[in-house]
């Protein structure tokens, strides 16, 4: 079993960064497929970004391309997400993921308690 802790959400301005990351116990994290999702209020969650066990190969959501970074370090057991010039609508809790595959919710195994991201404009 795994366990996923989210931190580092928060409230900032329109064309801000930061930067999530979600720690993970249990013996399976380094061999396990990590992602990221968010959901808004009244909407369903979306998926944001995935990576690889060893970090090799990374998924985006198109909307996310070229802003966010999805990465980990398996000798910490912790994948970040590094979001870059953030907008109103990227406004939601995130949550971490793991144990999946690609970006459908319902493949995933883990999942964190979430951290609110709050973008004002």
């Amino acid at each position: 079993q795994v366990q996923l802790v989210e931190s580092g959400g928060g409230l900032v301005q329109a064309g801000g960064s930061l930067r999530l990351s979600c720690a993970a116990s249990g013996r399976t994290f380094s061999s396990s497929t990590m992602g990221w999702f968010r959901q808004a209020p009244g909407k369903e969650r979306e998926f944001v970004a995935a990576i690889s066990s060893n970090g090799g190969v990374t998924y985006y959501a198109n909307s996310m391309k070229g802003r966010f970074t999805i990465s980990r370090d398996n000798a910490k057991n912790t994948v970040y997400l590094q979001m870059n010039s953030l907008k109103a609508d990227d406004t939601a809790v995130y949550y971490c993921a793991g144990g999946g595959r690609g970006s459908s919710p319902g493949s995933y195994d883990y999942w964190g308690q979430g951290t609110q991201v709050t973008v004002s404009s």
